[in-house]
């Protein structure tokens, strides 16, 4: 079985973060392995705290998991820390990483920052040049590009600038009303490669960023190109919102296992 290694924060209500990541990627048909980088006290209305790792502690956790079962693949989701960061990009380098996906978490919902200045840059100096490919949402992408995003021309300009600076492909999500529920996928070499999908009307969308970059990872460990990686995570979260799955007093987790059926999951006589 391939494995998918997520370097993210928690979430009690499982909509996001790490128990999402673990959902997706048993979903996905890869084996999850986890490294905390917070714990997170949130549900489908918001985040209440957290509560940082220390560097030390989870710098032993990555070498606990490089050095007895090495990851086929790696997503990393909201590290809003220096020193985190540090170790993050120290360990995956020290490692030989392989299929690094980095979900550039720096705006929430509300458009509220989640990132300092200085974590910013030390994310930019030390992550992003470690990705094989990122995958912002469009308040992101004018953060790490400074252009300001309008239009699905200024989606694929942007793409551009980012994956031209850092030297990674990007994924440019066009969720946040520009160009509706299509993607943007910019490679060098390559050029721009537009992904379309129809938007399903489903006000529960908690945790879709994390699910979309496991989602990729998982893919990508199974030996998928980045191109069917991204095409396939696509599938897999349409159908999981248009599960249409109803829980929280707030915008709600998708169904992760929409598509997973068996005698134990479906309730069937076990014989």
């Amino acid at each position: 079985m391939k494995t998918a290694l997520t370097i993210a924060g928690t979430d009690p209500s499982g909509g996001a973060g790490i128990q999402a990541d673990i959902k997706t990627m048993t979903a996905n048909g890869v084996f999850a392995l986890t490294a905390v980088t917070a714990l997170v006290a949130q549900n489908t209305t918001g985040v209440k705290s957290i509560q940082e790792a220390p560097p030390d502690f989870l710098a032993q956790q990555l070498d606990c998991v490089f050095t007895d079962i090495f990851p086929d693949a790696v997503k990393t989701g909201m590290v809003a820390s220096v020193p985190l960061i540090e170790v993050i990009a120290d360990k995956l380098t020290e490692y030989g990483a392989r299929n690094v996906v980095v979900d550039p978490v720096m705006v929430a919902t509300s458009g509220d920052r989640l990132i300092s200045e200085d974590a910013l840059e030390t994310l930019k100096r030390r992550l992003l040049p470690l990705a094989a490919v990122l995958t912002p949402n469009v308040p992101e992408a004018e953060i790490l590009s400074g252009v300001k995003i309008e239009t699905p021309e200024d989606m694929a300009h942007a793409a551009r600038l980012i994956g031209e600076t850092y030297g990674c492909a990007v994924l440019c999500k066009g969720g946040h009303q520009v160009n509706d529920a299509n993607d943007l996928l910019w490679q060098k070499g390559r050029g721009a490669r537009w992904y379309q999908s129809k938007r399903v009307d489903n006000p529960n969308t908690h945790g879709t960023g994390c699910t979309l970059s496991s989602a990729i990872a998982s893919n990508l460990a199974k030996g998928f190109s980045l191109e069917d990686s991204i095409r396939r995570a696509k599938q897999y979260i349409f159908g999981a919102l248009s599960a249409m799955l109803d829980l929280g007093h707030g915008s709600g987790p998708m169904d992760h296992m929409w598509d997973l059926h068996s005698r134990f999951i479906d309730g069937g006589d076990l014989g």
